[in-house]
């Protein structure tokens, strides 16, 4: 269970490390366990956006980040979760050896 809770937070240092800095203090204040009364509702309305991905503005990225905010609090998601979010890790470092192939 302790790795599980490691290995998401190593997605989330990844996910915070892609973000503007005032958006990863944000999502640095929500991870904490003072902020739960704002991250779960949070996480609910990312997994809601992330469903209705086909309408302008909404995407598909809020889908897996819902799932995250949510993870951290109810400890028997952490496990799929993580295994969901390596996936989509591998198949995102997959398609970018790929890409880099086909360029040079």
């Amino acid at each position: 269970m302790k790795n599980h809770r490691a290995e998401l937070d190593r997605h989330f240092a990844w996910f915070e490390s892609k973000l503007p800095p005032k958006l990863a203090r944000f999502f640095t204040w929500v991870r904490q366990p003072s902020s739960r009364l704002v991250r779960i509702p949070l996480g609910i309305l990312l997994i809601v956006g992330g469903i209705f991905s086909f309408l302008p503005v909404l995407g598909l990225w809020m889908l897996p980040l819902g799932l995250m905010l949510i993870a951290q609090d109810i400890p028997f998601l952490q496990g799929p979760i993580v295994r969901l979010l390596g996936w989509m890790e591998r198949k995102w470092l997959e398609r970018q050896r790929a890409r880099g192939g086909e360029a040079g």
